[in-house]
């Protein structure tokens, strides 16, 4: 009998150089990914969409890794003591010891699981997963905030009554429909699963996957100019139902944490009101913090020093994630609505230097670390070590999916039809069908918790769904364009006023409240936190002249004054552009 033993300086060691090799395989898969992206680009082939190369290669990747690593004990191999079990050894928390007694291990003091047949140096494939936290709080709120801060506002809020309701209603469906049917497979009794699945798991499942991702089919409708419409409803009904679907499953999540059968209505109407909750908390902190920095840059000037100017951006924007996630409201809504309202208010307070450097920097940012998700998921296709491969319940999924989204586009396209002067013509209809892909959300919820049987079999499903939806579904998009007859080359859209202007009351089209707030908008809300607009203390009674005071325009400084002007052509020119060129809507 002999106690084996790793000091923990040496065990730390041996991370260190582990983890710079794990570091340098990814970057190489990122370069690789990018390279084949822009020879995609460069020869215009349409069958596969960056996000769907950065897959592929990380599938590669994740298959060399796995062959070829698969059986190497450790790169790295510390200096190990052997002593007799009798020796008297003095350990920290952080040393690794385990007993040897007739070729089996048994842990006595550990910083992680040592199976029967897996000691500490043992799986170098473990070098290539990352901590879930990792995805939740660095990677993916670049991308929602960079959502909300490109976001075509003018178009976004001429739909909003009807993304709403895809987003609301749809969502909602979706999520009872998939989860009815997967529980229904599960009571079939053609796969084993854990006797503790019940709807519950179902439903929260259902949540989960009904996180749409539309990222290829928009980067195709962005090259290609697709209708201006058609992109709206897209974009937008992605964007909201991200922010639902995220709430919407932290709300059953709570409910089968907390589940009572004795007080069952009672927990159903408690989830329904921390759904509305979460969700109103979440937009109220996102759009807060978004004034709050509006207010601050248009107070304090910091554009006077633009590389500070840009720093506070980007903090302030990346601080409200971590912010709504530690007071249990969720950081993907907040942080999108977040952005929305900083690229309405806060963006107009930018000098000319920062408002160029904070689109490139979460451009790139939402760039990276998409693609390095998109690598990631492929790795882990064959790095993870708890995969749960039950092909029935895939199978099902990809149904529930189908069916979900088919009761969920066309009965409210239907029903929103009825009042919408622009009706949702059936080629829109089959193509936001189509569009629903999963993607980077789906797969951040997922893999936050793999603990169990039954989450590491909701990990493995939504792997598949990914990558299935992403290399086959977004890769034929073109040609389903095509096949639809779909309108491209949409070079302007002239029936919207340029920013800034008063959308007119259209009954037809449900935007009565987006007209009135944009009245208010224009002439208090943008005077008051930004610096355009007419004076506050002309448009303002005089009794509220003292508190107003410090927010007018009026108290901008000489130095900002100078450059107003060509700061505000400047910014007039470039929407101009980017309006003309994209026709981005919403």
């Amino acid at each position: 009998q002999l106690l084996r033993y790793i000091s923990a300086e040496k065990r730390s060691e041996s991370f260190h150089q582990e983890f710079g090799f794990a570091l340098i395989i990814f970057l190489l898969l990122l370069l690789f990914s990018l390279l084949f992206i822009w020879l995609f680009k460069h020869f215009r082939i349409r069958l596969f969409h960056e996000t769907g190369v950065a897959m592929i290669m990380g599938i590669i990747f994740g298959l060399f890794l796995h062959l070829y690593f698969h059986n190497i004990p450790s790169l790295i191999t510390p200096t190990i003591r052997l002593c007799d079990i009798q020796s008297q050894i003095t350990v920290t928390k952080d040393d690794y010891l385990w007993l040897i007694h007739n070729d089996s291990k048994v842990e006595i003091t550990v910083r992680r699981i040592v199976s029967d047949n897996e000691s500490p140096e043992d799986k170098t494939e473990s070098l290539f997963l990352f901590d879930p936290e990792t995805f939740f709080y660095i990677l993916l709120p670049p991308i929602i905030f960079y959502a909300g801060y490109s976001l075509k506002k003018r178009h976004f809020f001429r739909n909003i009554f009807s993304l709403l309701t895809y987003a609301f209603i749809g969502t909602t469906i979706s999520t009872f429909v998939i989860g009815s049917i997967l529980y229904a497979y599960v009571l079939m009794g053609l796969e084993t699963f854990p006797s503790e699945f019940n709807l519950l798991h179902g439903l929260l499942f259902g949540s989960l996957i009904s996180a749409t991702d539309p990222v290829t089919v928009l980067a195709i409708f962005h090259d290609l100019h697709v209708d201006v419409d058609l992109y709206a409803l897209v974009f937008g009904e992605s964007v909201m139902n991200d922010a639902v679907a995220i709430v919407l499953y932290r709300s059953i999540d709570q409910f089968e944490e907390e589940f009572d059968s004795d007080t069952i209505w009672f927990q159903i109407i408690l989830s329904i009101g921390k759904f509305i909750g979460i969700f109103l908390g979440s937009f109220i902190l996102g759009t807060s913090l978004g004034i709050l920095s509006a207010l601050f840059l248009k107070i304090f000037q910091l554009r006077e020093q633009p590389i500070i100017e840009t720093a506070f951006f980007v903090i302030i924007s990346y601080f409200t994630f971590p912010l709504a996630e530690s007071i249990e409201l969720t950081g993907i809504v907040a942080i999108l609505f977040c952005g929305i309202t900083q690229s309405h208010y806060t963006y107009i307070n930018l000098s000319i230097e920062s408002r160029g450097r904070t689109k490139e920097i979460f451009e790139l940012l939402s760039f990276l670390s998409e693609n390095f998700l998109f690598s990631y998921m492929g790795v882990s296709l064959f790095t993870f070590p708890y995969h749960q491969w039950k092909p029935g319940f895939i199978a099902f999924s990809f149904i529930g999916i189908a069916v979900g989204r088919i009761l969920n586009i066309i009965p409210i396209s239907l029903f929103l039809n009825i009042r919408r002067r622009r009706k949702i013509p059936w080629t829109f209809q089959a193509m936001l069908l189509f569009a629903g892909l999963r993607g980077a959300i789906a797969f951040a919820i997922a893999i936050r918790n793999t603990d169990s049987e039954i989450r590491q079999l909701f990990y493995s499903t939504t792997l598949i769904i990914v990558l299935v939806t992403i290399i086959i579904c977004g890769g034929s998009t073109y040609f389903v364009l095509i096949l639809l007859k779909i309108r491209v080359g949409v070079v302007e859209d002239r029936s919207f006023k340029e920013e800034g202007e008063i959308i007119p009351y259209d009954p037809l089209q449900g935007n009565y409240f987006v007209s009135k707030f944009t009245q208010f908008d224009k002439k208090y809300l943008i005077p008051l936190l930004t610096i355009r607009g007419a004076s506050l203390l002309k448009i303002c009674p005089n009794w509220t002249h003292f508190f107003i005071k410090p927010f007018d325009r009026n108290k901008i400084s000489n130095h900002t004054e100078e450059r107003l002007s060509d700061l505000n052509l400047l910014s007039d020119q470039l929407e101009t552009t980017e309006n003309t060129e994209t026709n981005d809507i919403d």
